[in-house]
């Protein structure tokens, strides 16, 4: 295929913002900072594919009293399950419905951002609030993003946030928010500030899944975090740890790594990003920057797909209809063993990328997943093509560009199987990278 420098940015861009690519996608943007523009700025949940997979809603569960018996905490236990597994098959359900997948893409960044697992949190409605706050806020003023998940509900419980009290002042959240999610590990901040930081943070508490602040559990007491002094609360704490000027360079180049690159970004680059950023956070304006900055956009498909993305977005270009609960499941399932199930994050690290995904064990489970969703799938842009264009066509579908000498040389021995061709195509090092 005879592809221009420019489809070939498209699709680039295309496919980090989104889930995969497929080639009549790419081929319908002209203009990849109008796509961006209106990507970012349009409402969600208009999306015509959100429309059609409409977000759970969740009965709280009563807990067990403590003269509960044993088959009764473990119905509970089983209940909590099957209501997490509910959230869990419509997330996977709305990635791969929607017709524009940025905003979901971005929900699922936030995600790994803001790394929460409902391994400890066992609130389903929880654990929607926060994906429906991730998805709201993740492309405004992050300052607005960040202060909603210091009072989140899930964060809260995730961290400890709940046990924090003027009395016991719980460290986890202050410590995390500044070296995890706003500065980065040792980037201007003190153990001292971490102790201050948490005193600020006291006396939120989850109450019927709702935050709640509760006074009488708050130290109201003047601190000093990041050279800010006076009575803090959540509000103080936030507002100067975001206002050094560390958390801009931290948050610009978090993105850089979560959607352009393995790698930091380099000095030019990570200015460029914090202008874009600006003093008003906009982080619109930030990843608009990233997916059309010259360093990610002229740089070579080496950044590793997470399964999640690879799995969705081989869901999506091969057509596959996610109407049975059972394929939902099975793809569940095939992430939870290649290491990246939405909404259990390993750690409040998040996801670990790169090279790590690439490994021969998951590449047999990758394979075998292939081979399950061509049966589904519609193969009928490969099937209709003749033999001697079904790379091509494959390609073009699949939003690749072209192959390499050595995949081309695999996939021509199966020409004649579409669903084989497809299910090993989506398994070459040109479709697990971007």
């Amino acid at each position: 295929m005879g592809l221009t420098p420019d489809w070939m940015r498209t699709a680039r861009v295309l496919r980090r913002a989104g889930f995969g690519a497929t080639g009549p996608e790419i081929d319908a943007v002209t203009d990849v900072a109008a796509y961006l523009r209106t990507a970012l700025t349009t409402d969600p949940e208009s999306d015509p594919g959100a429309l059609t997979t409409p977000m759970p809603r969740f009965t709280p569960i009563t807990r067990p009293g403590k003269s509960a018996n044993t088959d009764v905490r473990k119905q509970y236990q089983a209940q909590l399950t099957a209501q997490q597994d509910t959230l869990t098959y419509w997330w996977l359900r709305r990635m791969a419905a929607v017709r524009v997948p940025v905003r979901e893409k971005l929900t699922l960044v936030w995600h790994n951002h803001f790394a929460t697992s409902a391994t400890k949190v066992r609130d389903a409605g929880a654990m929607a609030a926060q994906n429906a706050t991730l998805r709201a806020h993740g492309v405004g003023d992050f300052r607005t993003l960040a202060y909603a998940m210091l009072i989140d509900p899930a964060m809260l419980r995730w961290l400890d946030g709940t046990a924090n009290t003027a009395k016991a002042p719980n460290e986890n959240l202050s410590r995390e928010f500044m070296e995890l999610f706003a500065l980065g590990h040792g980037n201007g901040y003190t153990e001292a500030d971490v102790r201050e930081g948490a005193r600020a943070l006291t006396g939120w508490t989850v109450t019927g899944g709702v935050a709640a602040f509760a006074a009488g559990r708050h130290d109201g007491g003047s601190k000093t975090v990041l050279g800010v002094t006076g009575p803090l609360d959540a509000t103080g704490f936030c507002d100067a740890v975001l206002a050094r000027p560390e958390a801009a360079g931290f948050v610009a180049g978090s993105l850089w790594q979560l959607l352009a690159s393995d790698d930091p970004p380099s000095d030019a680059v990570r200015a460029r990003l914090v202008t874009a950023y600006g003093p008003g956070r906009d982080l619109s304006g930030l990843l608009t920057a990233v997916f059309t900055d010259p360093e990610f956009t002229t740089a070579r498909d080496t950044v590793v797909h997470g399964p999640v993305e690879w799995l969705i977005g081989a869901v999506r270009a091969l057509r596959v209809p996610l109407t049975d609960d059972a394929q939902v499941r099975t793809l569940a399932t095939t992430l939870r063993t290649l290491g990246q199930l939405p909404f259990y994050p390993p750690s409040v690290g998040g996801w670990p990328r790169g090279q790590g995904w690439m490994s021969s064990a998951a590449a047999q489970v990758r394979l075998t997943a292939a081979t399950n969703l061509v049966k589904q799938a519609d193969l009928s842009p490969i099937a209709q093509a003749s033999k001697a264009d079904r790379l091509d066509a494959t390609a073009h579908l699949l939003g690749v560009g072209s192959w390499s000498d050595r995949s081309a040389k695999v996939l021509n021995t199966v020409v004649d199987q579409p669903p084989r061709l497809a299910a090993l195509a989506v398994n070459t090092p040109e479709y697990l990278t971007s």
